[in-house]
């Protein structure tokens, strides 16, 4: 007799244990593929919540305090094109574009583009910042509750940087999750 033979319960135990793997395999490759699929959903741009832009409670009705200590009105921005880029000084990304975004404003400003730096920060960890790396375009303070703007302007994960473009018109035209590159700007700078 061959001493290799399986008898019938081992080849069976096999097999189970086998079809075990396989579905283990399958049920693992399925939830590594739903969590992807909500991972990029989720650090997708999303549609503007209903009234994140209205004339009353919306973007355009709120006023922010500048590291100056001066106040900021975003309808002041009203009729020309805005860039709004939403930062924090500990966010790398943040930190990083922003040589990016002020080059783009000195750029652009003359032609009527406008871009204003919303913090989601500390008063004073930007004042801080700001004199070490001064910025040509307004800077305004939002804190913690600039977040709930970030989500309402499409960003439910609430992840920094955000970029808001929005045309002369006061219409979202474009929106950008994470740290904008010079091609980003290239094509904004088209959008009237």
């Amino acid at each position: 007799m061959n001493s290799n033979a399986q008898t019938p319960a081992e080849s069976s135990g096999e097999r189970v244990a086998k079809r075990r793997r396989l579905i283990l395999a399958g049920a693992g490759a399925l939830a590594a593929v739903g969590g992807a699929g909500l991972a990029w959903w989720r650090l997708q741009p999303h549609a503007a919540a209903p009234g994140a832009l209205a004339e009353v409670g919306g973007l355009w009705s709120r006023t922010f305090e500048t590291p100056e200590g001066g106040r900021l009105a975003m309808e002041s921005f009203r009729g020309k094109p805005l860039l709004i880029n939403f930062w924090a000084t500990w966010c790398p990304p943040c930190v990083e574009e922003l040589p990016l975004l002020d080059r783009f404003y000195r750029e652009n400003s003359g032609k009527g583009f406008q871009v204003v730096g919303i913090a989601i920060d500390q008063a004073a960890a930007v004042r801080a910042f700001l004199a070490r790396m001064p910025l040509g375009f307004p800077v305004a303070l939002a804190g913690a509750d600039g977040l709930e703007m970030v989500k309402s302007l499409g960003n439910l994960a609430g992840g920094l940087p955000y970029s808001v473009v929005l045309g002369s018109d006061g219409d979202l035209l474009h929106r950008k999750m994470g740290k904008v590159s010079a091609s980003d700007l290239a094509q904004w700078a088209l959008l009237k």
